[in-house]
């Protein structure tokens, strides 16, 4: 047996050395880094931790419902969002299907023939429930079966218009609110109703339609300087009740010409006062309209009535009437189209082109039809002077 040679033992040793040295300072290495993960996992257990122990936010919810302030004082409880709308009459109708025809539930009434293309069709389908006031026919029990949301009233406030909301509340155990609009105030109602519907846009559209017609018709009246002619709007089969001054109906007419129809209680219904043939023969006015379907086709071939100026001068007309009678009947919206008509007719030098833009325009902003110019033409047939066509 040789003796090992002493170079190769030390080289061996040293390798020995080296290598446990490197093992150990591996190791520590890695026992260095695992304590250093266990570290941040402890970290990040702990912040999850303290996320989960707080509440986590919920999601906003929606009221179901809000309050309204209606324009007599009255606060009632609605839907946040209206969806079905039943009008207290076909005044308040009138305004509806000009800003929210999709949200009505029930009719008033329902459109003839006659009427019936001029607004969309659809709503003849509806039901129909009368009105609470006028004819007085509002039939609770279908609406109560129907289930509206709400009953909305609009026009000129009753005394009793309080009462007669909380009435019908009562009844139907559901929201009723009015919101006025007389004829000045018709731009405002309409926003009023933009707000309560969320149809703001179309509130401020309709309503500054309305202040647009205001201004011409301001600005057309005062062309008269003062000196307006003297008129009656004469109505029923005789033609022999008239608008008397001073009533609720004669509004547009009072203020665009001199109404000469004075008497001592002017009626606060839509037919007017009933007078005879002679006292409009005392007051022969220099313009004489007529509602219609009244005397209008008649009085050229009338004895009495061929003899009063206004018609042996040709200064009479039939005021058009479809969807509604532009004069009233009922006194809402309609009437804009009614102080167009009258205050062009007669003070405006046109040629016809300004108030068939306007008219059409209003058609298809509260209606929403276009105006053919056969349609046009139909419903001015007898609206200009000259007599009968």
């Amino acid at each position: 047996m040789s003796r090992a040679d002493p170079g190769v033992f030390f080289t061996r040793q040293i390798h020995t050395i080296a290598f446990d040295f490197i093992m150990t300072e591996v190791s520590l290495l890695m026992r260095k880094t695992l304590a250093l993960l266990l570290a941040l996992v402890m970290i990040l257990t702990l912040f999850a931790a303290c996320g989960s122990s707080q509440a986590a936010p919920t999601a906003t919810t929606a009221p179901a419902t809000r309050t309204f302030t209606d324009s007599v004082g009255r606060t009632v409880e609605l839907p946040a969002n209206i969806t079905r709308i039943a009008p207290s009459g076909a005044l308040a109708q009138m305004f509806l299907i000009a800003i929210a025809p999709d949200l009505l539930c029930t009719v008033a009434q329902r459109y003839n023939d006659d009427a019936v293309k001029y607004v969309p069709a659809y709503l003849n389908d509806l039901p129909e429930v009368g009105q609470f006031y006028g004819m007085d026919n509002l039939n609770f029990e279908s609406i109560a079966t129907i289930k509206p949301e709400v009953v909305i009233d609009l026009g000129e406030p009753k005394n009793t218009i309080k009462e007669d909301m909380d009435g019908i509340t009562e009844k139907l155990a559901l929201p009723a609110l009015h919101i006025t609009a007389d004829l000045r105030g018709t731009p405002e109602a309409f926003r009023t109703l933009g707000r309560l519907l969320g149809r703001e846009a179309k509130g401020e559209q309709l309503a500054s339609f309305c202040e647009k017609i205001l201004a011409k018709t301001d600005e057309l009246v005062t062309l008269a300087n003062g000196d307006k002619p003297t008129i009656l709007y004469c109505l029923g089969d005789a033609g022999i009740n008239v608008l008397a001054r001073g009533s609720f109906h004669s509004e547009v007419l009072d203020y665009i010409a001199e109404n000469a129809a004075v008497v001592d209680a002017p009626s606060s219904k839509g037919s007017g006062n009933e007078v005879s043939l002679e006292q409009i023969s005392v007051w022969n006015p220099d313009v004489i309209i007529f509602a219609p379907n009244s005397a209008y086709a008649d009085v050229a071939t009338d004895k009495t009535w061929s003899e009063l100026d206004a018609i042996k001068s040709g200064r009479y007309a039939e005021v058009p009437g479809a969807p509604y009678n532009w004069m009233g009947s009922p006194p809402s919206i309609n009437r804009y189209l009614g102080m167009l008509w009258l205050s062009y007719l007669l003070y405006a030098d046109d040629d016809g082109s300004e108030l068939n833009a306007l008219i059409t325009e209003y058609y298809k902003l509260f209606y929403g039809h276009t105006l053919t110019a056969t349609e046009y033409d139909a419903l001015l047939a007898n609206a200009r002077f000259g007599g009968t066509q």
